[in-house]
């Protein structure tokens, strides 16, 4: 498989769109009468198609649920379906369905929508990145709200991945032509999508909705690109919320400024984990776990958060932050200690007073830098060039853009490069099988660190534990990261939201892929 799922991630942002003729006068009216959300987006919502990859994640969440929705810190959560059963060994997902459950254009939802949901995804190699299809087998009705799917072997986080966005959620049979081409993006969830275009997209509550219903009439989404018009128009009064990796992203300075002109930030930490890959196999220097551990406590964590996020971010000691499920056992974040690290470099034979040497050779490290990937990733470069400087080692950076950065770090043309962990929904499984096994093609995001001799057999043990010794098998794996400093966690990516001051009730979502609308009411005015 060459495909990743990385690939319909953060890329998506820059996708065209099928777009329509929109209102925004109206966005305006109905905000400023008080029943309507307005939300900032960076972009047109795009096609809306669940099993494809062309929308906004959050505004399909806004209409297609999930059988199991991925609650905080990973809490697997029913939705359309209210109870699941693993059985024969993992092999068989058996479903009760929820009842009395209609899509938008009445529909019921039921054993037959699920099944012809199935069938346009699952098992098809377009989506075999997903283990669910990888290993799908068939599928079968018990009754009308009972089902049974058969997989050949047991599925990796599968309950993980009928959480998912796309392609796993419902859309209505009747939503699609003769010749089953999607046409309109209708689901079970509660919101209907009333218009989209370049603009934005208009929606009104789903009244008939099963569950429960918000408090507000509308929703409404405004495309601003440009960050500093959304955070113009939040404090204009002219939408009520931004944030989130995948709609429209604050900054720690953004976030701070807008804090500073009274209007509500919340910063929670995230799942995802900003992490220093090595590559031995470029550099001989690297094969030395002495010389890892000297960068490892030869750079200062704190000064890194305060360069990215202005100290809003956790520094990490581990591959996941404590908001991923089975995190494993908490490590102590690295502290710099710069005789420590001259001490391990002393000890590996790199000797020297400025730029160690070693055989005649300088102790000479390149680092791989995208600011496309990671803004700011230049800036932290420049603080560990300049610290592990102290320490001997000739830290070179090579600055890179997006596109050279999804063809050097898959074909491992670096010493080291910074990565992002997936983030919730795909953790603990997306990071582990994806950034450590070394037969996995993972596409363009590369791998952190490759040993098919030790890390391997450890990764093939989690693919292959029961659900008993799931947790045991996976601390296997943190353990040996640690033990080896296979890899250099940074810090834990917060999530960053803000909102004008008639939005209450306001609770980040639990994943970036999530539009956070439940639970918020609006008062008539900040």
């Amino acid at each position: 498989m060459t495909a990743s799922r990385r690939i319909f991630l953060k890329g998506m942002l820059a996708a065209p769109a099928a777009l329509s003729t929109f209102p925004l006068a109206s966005v305006l009216a109905e905000a400023a009468a008080g029943n309507a959300l307005t939300v900032a987006i960076v972009k047109p919502a795009g096609d809306l198609n669940p099993h494809k990859y062309a929308g906004l994640w959050g505004v399909q969440d806004l209409m297609f649920e999930p059988l199991i929705r991925y609650g905080k810190n990973g809490e697997m959560l029913p939705c359309l379906a209210t109870e699941w059963s693993l059985e024969e060994g993992g092999k068989r997902f058996r479903l009760k369905l929820r009842q009395g459950v209609t899509f938008q254009d009445g529909t019921p939802w039921n054993a037959e929508a699920l099944m012809w949901n199935l069938d346009r995804w699952i098992g098809k190699d377009a989506q075999n990145w997903m283990n669910s299809s990888r290993a799908y087998q068939s599928k079968k009705i018990i009754d009308d709200h009972t089902v049974e799917i058969e997989f050949k072997e047991p599925v990796l986080g599968l309950l993980y991945e009928f959480s998912f966005i796309r392609p796993s959620r419902f859309l209505s049979p009747k939503s699609v032509d003769k010749d089953g081409n999607y046409q309109s993006p209708v689901g079970t969830g509660p919101w209907i999508q009333e218009s989209s275009g370049n603009d934005g997209s208009s929606f009104r509550r789903f009244d008939s909705y099963w569950g429960e219903k918000p408090s507000f009439e509308r929703l409404e989404l405004k495309v601003l690109p440009d960050s500093r018009s959304r955070m113009a128009a939040l404090r204009a009064g002219e939408i009520d919320l931004t944030g989130g990796d995948f709609l429209a992203p604050l900054t720690a300075n953004e976030a701070m400024t807008l804090k500073n002109a009274g209007i509500d930030v919340t910063v929670e930490t995230g799942t995802t984990t900003i992490v220093l890959g090595f590559n031995p196999d470029r550099n001989e220097a690297l094969k030395d776990a002495r010389v890892r551990k000297a960068i490892n406590i030869g750079f200062d964590r704190a000064a890194i958060a305060q360069v990215l996020y202005q100290g809003l971010a956790q520094p990490a000691g581990n591959l996941y932050a404590e908001t991923v499920p089975m995190a494993g056992k908490r490590f102590a974040v690295p502290a710099r200690d710069v005789e420590a690290a001259k001490a391990f470099l002393d000890e590996a034979g790199w000797k020297g007073d400025a730029i160690r040497e070693k055989d005649g050779k300088p102790l000479a490290i390149e680092i791989v830098a995208s600011e496309e990937q990671i803004a700011g990733s230049r800036a932290v470069a420049e603080v560990m060039q300049a610290q592990l400087r102290e320490i001997g080692i000739d830290l070179t950076i090579r600055s890179i853009d997006h596109a050279s950065r999804h063809s050097d770090i898959p074909a491992r043309k670096y010493d080291m490069a910074f990565f992002l962990t997936f983030g919730a929904p795909y953790e603990p499984f997306g990071s582990i099988v994806g950034l450590f096994l070394s037969t996995y093609d993972n596409g363009v995001d590369g791998k952190l660190y490759v040993d098919p001799k030790n890390l391997d057999p450890l990764v093939t043990a989690v693919m292959q534990a029961s659900e008993a010794n799931i947790e045991s098998a996976l601390q296997n794996i943190y353990g040996w990261l640690h033990d080896e400093t296979a890899i250099a966690p940074l810090l834990y990516v917060p999530s960053m939201w803000a909102h004008s001051l008639r939005v209450k009730g306001f609770v980040p979502p639990a994943t970036e892929y999530d539009l956070p609308y439940e639970g918020i009411t609006l008062s008539e005015q900040g």
